[in-house]
């Protein structure tokens, strides 16, 4: 039987501040909760919402977060490492700028930064289990983003030893995440080395097919890389284990295209909207998710370069909800079968 995507839910990275009720996982909830969400998508890199560490070493406190979570009559959909997997793998190039994702202690030490995102991503396989999801999202991190539009041109081989580094950092993950029973999801990302079908299949490649990487798809990224973002599902909806709702437009001009002129998000030719604001046909996207039986949720992802975030939240909720088809758990044309004969069936072909 077909399935029915669960929402909507919604995830907490772009609400998160330090006002009420955004600063602790309760009073989230419950706005949450009275927009009409069913579930949220939890960032780990802030303990006031979730210990990543606690979560994955205590069942007790895994369940006292499901618990403080289903008072506001939700449940947690995914957790995000999204933040930690970036320094997994950062080119020097960019440590200073990457340096604030990681604790204070660790900045300016990339050894040890590395170390710590790699044990965080391990404690989000054990957590996820102790909290009984079954997929969390991440970013791949990037070793070679400064090389993808290369002048001079990159060296023989360069890409192969990337990638087989990137493996190499993301193989062990992958295995624990294989032992807890979770999905790895990788959100194809601009500044990520998996950003696109072709290379989410050169780290397949490098990592041996390995069943648990998976995909987060979100279709706002390609609308900005004008990629076919519905022949994206039809390729790999057998990876797509997450789903984020988000939406985006791409607007170029005789002055500016893909890579935007170094303007901010507003004056920028893409840029990400709130939900209906943009040029994603989600119409489309939702029939091929209910069309290859998806199975996980339907997640607003808020980013918008003119709404207000309460706007797009309250908004969103209702928009995905309209969006998601009930799978139909019959043909319409059953009414008129004439059930299984098979002598009927030669006549018909003449035998």
């Amino acid at each position: 039987m077909a399935t029915t995507i669960k929402g909507p839910a919604i995830f907490l990275a772009q609400f998160i501040g330090d006002d009420a009720p955004f600063n602790n996982l309760k009073d989230i909830c419950k706005w949450a909760s009275n927009y009409g969400y069913k579930a949220i998508q939890l960032p780990t890199n802030d303990e006031r919402f979730i210990d990543l560490k606690k979560a994955a070493e205590s069942k007790t406190y895994a369940d006292e977060i499901k618990g403080l979570v289903k008072e506001s009559g939700l449940e947690i959909s995914e957790l995000s490492t999204h933040l930690q997997g970036q320094l997994v793998a950062v080119n020097p190039a960019f440590d200073e700028l990457f340096d604030g994702f990681a604790p204070e202690k660790l900045r300016k030490n990339p050894k040890d930064r590395t170390a710590w995102a790699i044990q965080q991503l391990k404690y989000g396989a054990q957590a996820s289990k102790n909290l009984g999801l079954n997929a969390s999202v991440t970013f791949s991190g990037s070793l070679m983003w400064h090389t993808v539009y290369p002048w001079p041109q990159r060296p023989a081989g360069l890409v192969n030893d990337a990638f087989t580094e990137l493996a190499k950092r993301w193989k062990p993950i992958l295995d624990i995440y294989d032992e807890c029973g979770v999905d790895l999801c990788y959100e194809t990302h601009a500044g990520e080395d998996l950003h696109d079908g072709v290379t989410y299949e050169r780290f397949l490649d490098h990592v041996n097919q390995h069943p648990r990487a998976c995909l987060l798809y979100d279709p706002s990224h390609f609308i900005l890389q004008c990629l076919d973002y519905l022949a994206f599902i039809d390729i790999y909806h057998e990876r797509i284990k997450m789903f984020h709702v988000k939406d985006a437009e791409f607007n170029p001009t005789g002055k500016q295209g893909v890579y935007g002129g170094y303007e901010d998000w507003v004056n920028r030719a893409g840029r990400f909207r709130s939900l209906g604001d943009g040029q994603v046909d989600f119409k489309a996207i939702f029939s091929k998710m209910a069309q290859y039986d998806y199975k996980g949720w339907a997640v607003l992802e808020w980013e918008c370069a003119l709404k207000h975030p309460e706007d797009g939240a309250r908004e969103g909720a209702e928009f995905i909800k309209n969006h998601i088809i009930r799978v139909t758990e019959r043909a319409f044309d059953d009414f008129v079968s004439v059930g299984t004969d098979k002598n009927l069936n030669k006549r018909i072909l003449g035998l």
